[in-house]
């Protein structure tokens, strides 16, 4: 992997190319981001490139009765606090490990900003999906529904689960209702329609995952398709 980035869902809305083709895209604030680690084979034994993401304010940290550590919302504790500031850096919201190709050619407090992708470029978008609650069978795995007359037993429900004497069991990973959304998903080979390198914007053709104001992560594809 060569290049990466993290990026914050700020929405979706509709552009038009050249020759006046509407196309759908998400617009993803990415970056701009800074290193905060440098991980070698010899320290860490394995190489890789620590980002942080987001700024976060310095709250004051806070004792319970029964002494554990209580941090507010975006704060950082203190041993965060000097890993921010032995890179050099502010305090960030999030941190992102990538294993870069070229690792050893980035240095601490150097900023990556979205010109590191270009118009046409694919990647692959991973977040964490909407969350949908508790949600039945049809919603959820898209099952069909029983007949809707006054003598059915059921409607809505997933069905029978398993036959009582063989093999008295439900087998696991059997679809039913559960919880629903909130997993972490990836989209692969979206393309990137636009950069806008002074906005720190890029613009993803199509649909990514994720509630707005959500952290997206954003990766050249490992499987590129024409």
């Amino acid at each position: 992997m060569k290049k990466a980035i993290l990026a914050k869902k700020v929405g979706m809305t509709q552009i038009f190319d050249e020759n006046g083709v509407l196309i759908p895209v998400t617009v993803l604030e990415a970056g701009p981001c800074v290193v905060t680690q440098i991980k070698t084979v010899e320290n860490d034994g394995y190489s890789a490139v620590q980002v942080g993401f987001g700024d976060a304010k310095e709250k004051i940290i806070k004792k319970d009765i029964k002494g554990k550590t209580i941090v507010h919302r975006n704060g950082v504790v203190k041993a965060q606090k000097g890993h921010f500031a032995k890179a050099g850096v502010d305090c960030k919201k999030f941190l992102k490990e990538f294993k870069f190709d070229n690792a050893a050619d980035y240095e601490l407090a150097q900023v990556i900003k979205a010109d590191i992708f270009a118009a046409g470029d694919k990647i692959d978008a991973t977040a964490k999906s909407k969350g949908k609650g508790f949600q039945g069978a049809i919603k959820r795995h898209g099952q069909s529904r029983g007949p809707m007359a006054h003598g059915s037993k059921y409607h809505r429900h997933a069905g029978s689960n398993g036959a009582c004497s063989d093999p008295s069991r439900v087998f696991k990973g059997k679809h039913m209702p559960g919880h629903m959304g909130s997993v972490k998903v990836t989209v692969q080979n979206l393309e990137i329609v636009r950069v806008d390198v002074d906005s720190n914007v890029i613009l993803v053709k199509g649909a990514v995952p994720g509630p707005k104001k959500s952290l997206v992560v954003l990766k050249e594809s490992v499987k590129v398709q024409g």
